[in-house]
């Protein structure tokens, strides 16, 4: 399985015995953090946990989504998916999965499946209408993303928190026969509650429209519906979006700052220092039938997904946006891979911009990457 190596997988069986054996896996490295504590900010020993930056986070998804997307185009499906069996470094990203005696062929109805964790598994598994499968794998991811970046459960709001205690029954009609997203479009009886779900009110009107109506098709749609789940390649391009179009860093002090492009006039302020600047240049590629939009501003980076045609790799950095050390005020996209680009001036000059070299960024400047085209606009 060297195509999914960010999978714990067994180095060494037992013998079996009475009916049982066991296996022997690679120890977490020391610098993995558990989920449940980066969903506390805190871990055991009281530490503050927090990602590097907003940046880290998103790799952190999409590093949990590839991993996925290996394990299905191998035929397998994981089947219990849960806060207990995935580790972020949370200075880069990285992911590591384990618990992997759970993977089975996917459809296999021999293999015993586990159900997997109440607040992560399926509805049709909760009800038993149905085995684990790659369809139930992407309902559980779903719900580790929307942990991720909302910090609460998608389906626990107000009719969680009515219950004096939790039963079987109860949690056969919340996460079984009568699930309901706490954001779902066509039905306010989940919602969040002020003073007690203060993490999802405060943070779901930060992300833009297209990410928040994913887990709306996800959840409100998807629950009802398996074939309508986001699969991972569609999560990798909602993700790429996001890390693309949603933010920029502060130049002054390194906090993220959320981008409204319709409200371009208004410039940007940082929440953090309250320094000021004018709105940004993007940069616009199209790649296949979609057109990808990336804000040049200093930080901002570009991977081997925006730069090469052929590339699913949204991890590998080919260039960042940087500022001209002797003049602040002049911006340029350095190219950091191996490969030339070339860039076209407004005038119809070509120059070829080798490694380490950077193009500068004026309205109109065309850049032509490996196989694929991009333009800086105002």
């Amino acid at each position: 399985m060297a195509d999914c190596p960010m999978f714990l997988w067994p180095k060494f069986l037992t013998e079996e015995q009475d009916g049982s054996f066991g296996y022997v896996m690679d120890l977490r490295p020391p610098d993995y953090t558990d989920f449940p504590a980066i969903l506390n900010r805190k871990d055991r020993k009281g530490q503050r946990v927090e990602f590097a930056s907003t940046e880290t986070m998103i790799a952190a998804a999409l590093n949990l989504v590839n991993a996925f997307r290996a394990l299905h185009r191998k035929g397998l499906s994981y089947q219990d998916l849960n806060d207990g069996n995935f580790f972020i470094n949370i200075d880069t990203g990285a992911v590591l999965i384990c618990d992997n005696d759970n993977v089975t062929p996917d459809g296999d109805v021999n293999s015993g499946g586990i159900g997997g964790k109440p607040g992560y598994m399926a509805p049709e598994i909760v009800t038993g209408k149905a085995q684990p499968s790659e369809r139930t794998d992407c309902h559980s991811l779903a719900v580790v993303l929307f942990k991720l970046f909302f910090r609460h459960s998608p389906l626990q709001g107000a009719a969680y928190e009515k219950l004096p205690c939790m039963t079987e029954k109860r949690e056969m009609e919340l996460f079984g026969t009568n699930p309901v997203f706490v954001y779902d479009p066509d039905d306010d009886t989940n919602r969040p509650v002020n003073g007690v779900h203060n993490n999802v009110i405060k943070l779901w009107p930060l992300f833009p429209a297209f990410f928040k109506d994913a887990f709306v098709l996800s959840f409100a749609q998807g629950m009802k519906a398996p074939q309508r789940r986001i699969v991972e390649n569609e999560w990798q391009k909602i993700l790429v979006r996001l890390r693309d179009e949603w933010y920029v860093t502060c130049v002054s002090c390194g906090r993220a700052i959320f981008l409204h492009p319709e409200n371009k006039e208004a410039g940007l302020r940082c929440g953090g220092c309250g320094s000021q600047s004018t709105y940004p240049r993007s940069l616009s590629i199209k790649k296949g039938a979609l057109v990808y939009t990336v804000p040049l501003f200093p930080a901002k980076k570009l991977y081997d997904w925006h730069t090469t045609e052929s590339s699913e790799d949204f991890i590998t950095i080919t260039g960042e946006v940087v500022m001209n050390k002797n003049n602040p005020s002049l911006w340029g996209i350095k190219n950091c891979s191996n490969e030339a680009w070339r860039m076209v001036t407004p005038d119809g000059t070509a120059k070829e911009v080798p490694a380490e070299g950077a193009v500068p960024i004026g309205a109109g400047v065309k850049v032509i990457f490996n196989g694929l085209d991009g333009i800086i606009t105002q």
